[in-house]
C-alpha cells in the first residue's frame, strides 16, 4: 500500500430515529475519531432543500466541529456551492474561520447549486437570472484574500491576507480544466459520479500550469468506504447505502435507515444500471480485502489523497470502520 493522507466527507445526515442535532452530533464524534487517528482533513457538503442532511449551513459547521476538536486536523468545505452566494460572502467567512482557527480551514469551492432549481432560485434571489460565471468568480474570491486587494474600494474583513487554501470540486471534465488553468487542488466527487474520474484527473495532470498555491498537481478522490470485521458484516452494512442511493434514484428520500433487506425494485435492471453507475467506486469488506482493493485503487490512479464517505447507520460501526481504514492505510 502506498502511503498517503486520507481524509473523511461528511454531510451530518439524519438517521431513522434520529433529527439534526444528533446529526451534527455525530459529525462531531466522527471528527474527533479521525483526528485521533491522524487523519488529515474532514469536509462538510453544503446541500439544500434535503430533509434528512443537517450541513445546509457549512460555514457554520465547520466553526462548530472546528471548535470541538484538538487542532491537529484541517476543516473545510467539500464543497461550498459558490453559485449560491456572493464571493465577498464567503472570503468574509472563511476569513474569519481562519483567523480563529489559522491553518486549519479548507475552502472546497463547488460550481453545482446543490440542490433542485427552486431552492436555488430561492437561495440566489435576485441573481438566479444571469448568466453564472464559475472562473471568475473564483478569481474575484482569490482578489479578497489577496492583500493585492487593499487598493480596492470593496475589500474582505476578516478575509484579507488570511491563509485559506481554496480547492476545485468536481464531477466531470469541466471542472478539470478549471482547476488545472488555475493551479488549484482538484478533488473529484468518485463517491457518486464515477463515471469521468479518470478522464478528469488525466486532463487535470496533462493542462496543470503550477501556479502560487500549487507547483505540481494534486489530486484526491472521495470514494465510499465500507469496513467491518468480516466482508458479510461490511456487506449488510453497505445496505444502508444501497437504500440512500435507491432514495435519489426513486425521488423518494428518507433518513438513513438501519441495515436489512432491500426492497423488490432494488433489483429492476433500471435501479441496477443507475446504482452501478453510482457506486463503481465503493470499496466494500474487511482489513484484508479493502486492503487489496484500495491499494490497486491508489496505485492505478496515482492519488495524492484519498477522502472516504461512509454512510454507515450505527455511529459506532462506522467510527469502527474508519479506524480499520487508518490500520489499512498505515500498514498495521
Amino acid at each position: 500500500m502506498r502511503k498517503i493522507p486520507i481524509s473523511v466527507l461528511e454531510l451530518a445526515i439524519v438517521t431513522e430515529g434520529g433529527n439534526a442535532a444528533s446529526a451534527i452530533n455525530n459529525t462531531v464524534k466522527v471528527a474527533k475519531h479521525i483526528e485521533s487517528l491522524n487523519y488529515k482533513r474532514i469536509w462538510l457538503a453544503e446541500h439544500h432543500n434535503m430533509e434528512h442532511i443537517a450541513s445546509s449551513a457549512t460555514a457554520v459547521l465547520i466553526g462548530h466541529v472546528a471548535g470541538l476538536t484538538a487542532g491537529k486536523i484541517r476543516i473545510g468545505s467539500g464543497g461550498i456551492m459558490l453559485p449560491n452566494h456572493s464571493p465577498l460572502a464567503i472570503a468574509e467567512q472563511f476569513g474569519t474561520l481562519a483567523s480563529i482557527y489559522p491553518h486549519r480551514i479548507d475552502l472546497g469551492l463547488g460550481r453545482a447549486p446543490g440542490t433542485d432549481q427552486l431552492t436555488a432560485m430561492a437561495l440566489r434571489r435576485n441573481n438566479a437570472s444571469y448568466q453564472y460565471d464559475f472562473h471568475a468568480e473564483i478569481v474575484q474570491l482569490q482578489n479578497y484574500f489577496s492583500t493585492k486587494n487593499k487598493d480596492s474600494k470593496v475589500r474582505a474583513f476578516p478575509g484579507e491576507g488570511v491563509e485559506v487554501p481554496l480547492w476545485i470540486l468536481g464531477s466531470s471534465t469541466d471542472s478539470a480544466y478549471l482547476a488545472a488553468k488555475l493551479g488549484l487542488p482538484y478533488a473529484f466527487a468518485s463517491h457518486f459520479a464515477p463515471q469521468q474520474f479518470r478522464v478528469a484527473i488525466d486532463i487535470y495532470r496533462k493542462h496543470f500550469e503550477p501556479s502560487e498555491f500549487l507547483k505540481t498537481p494534486y489530486v484526491m478522490a472521495c470514494v465510499n468506504v465500507m469496513a467491518a470485521d468480516t466482508d458479510e458484516e461490511a456487506e449488510f452494512m453497505t445496505t444502508s447505502l444501497y437504500r440512500m442511493f435507491l432514495g435519489i434514484i426513486t425521488n423518494m428520500r428518507s433518513p438513513l435507515k438501519p441495515p436489512g433487506s432491500l426492497p423488490s425494485i432494488f433489483n429492476s435492471p433500471e435501479v441496477q444500471q443507475a446504482l452501478k453507475g453510482m457506486t463503481a467506486y465503493t470499496f466494500i469488506g474487511s482489513k484484508q480485502t479493502l486492503l487489496e482493493k484500495l491499494s490497486k485503487f491508489i496505485d492505478e490512479t496515482g492519488i495524492d489523497e484519498l477522502m472516504i464517505a461512509s454512510h454507515i447507520y450505527d455511529i459506532e460501526a462506522k467510527l469502527k470502520s474508519f479506524s480499520i481504514v487508518a490500520e489499512i492505510m498505515n500498514g498495521h
